[in-house]
């Protein structure tokens, strides 16, 4: 499971799910937009179905991804639990051991603060992925609205340290945000080559991102 806003959907989501499949023998990636994240505010002003749409036309070129839009039927605050849970039920026929549950450096930090995180840990396998340089990381953060991402997000727990049993993948470290594709959008810059193609057709189609952050 690889969690997110998907707001939009880039290359370096779908080049994080490739590291995973090929490093750590997964053969199957969903891709799970969150309806309302519990630790930041959505922007963009883009409907849950247009992003999921998003998800759905960048993956539906490898056998390997799929969109899974269980969060947003739920609705609500989004927990990692709940979706852990309904996914075991959903493919308890074809599980091979536990859900992988894919996620940043960049968040470890915070981790025991997530919904059932003790129990979390055991139910999921974790998967922990490389972040970009800190540099990069400040930027993304710095306008956070939240005080827990607003104070020294690098700070803390490091993937070598993380008191929780993880798996850790050696994925490229791409400087791509979401944030800054939006950015570009809204401001007329170049950002044409950091989505798949169908995103990007998607939303110029649309008028996506256009003028807004």
């Amino acid at each position: 499971m690889l969690g997110g806003s998907f707001n939009p959907i880039h290359i370096g989501h779908l080049i994080l799910a490739d590291s995973v499949c090929k490093k750590l023998g997964y053969d199957k990636i969903l891709f799970v937009p969150t309806y309302c994240p519990p630790h930041k505010e959505m922007s963009g002003k883009v409907a849950s179905d247009e992003r999921f749409e998003m998800v759905r036309l960048a993956t539906e070129g490898d056998c390997r991804f799929e969109a899974e839009d269980c969060e947003l039927r739920r609705g609500g605050v989004s927990y990692t639990w709940d979706t852990i849970c309904y996914l075991e039920k959903k493919y308890e026929s074809v599980l091979e051991g536990k859900i992988g549950l894919i996620f940043g450096e960049d968040l470890l930090c915070d981790f025991d603060k997530w919904e059932k995180s003790s129990e979390l840990a055991k139910k999921a396998d974790l998967i922990l992925a490389c972040r970009p340089n800190e540099s990069f990381l400040k930027k993304e953060f710095q306008n956070s609205p939240t005080e827990k991402y607003g104070k020294n997000p690098m700070k803390g727990v490091t993937r070598e340290n993380f008191p929780y049993p993880h798996k850790i993948v050696e994925n490229p470290k791409i400087e791509i945000s979401s944030s800054e594709i939006r950015q570009s959008i809204a401001e007329n810059g170049s950002w044409r080559y950091l989505v798949p193609a169908a995103v990007f057709g998607y939303i110029e189609e649309k008028g996506l991102y256009k003028g807004r952050l």
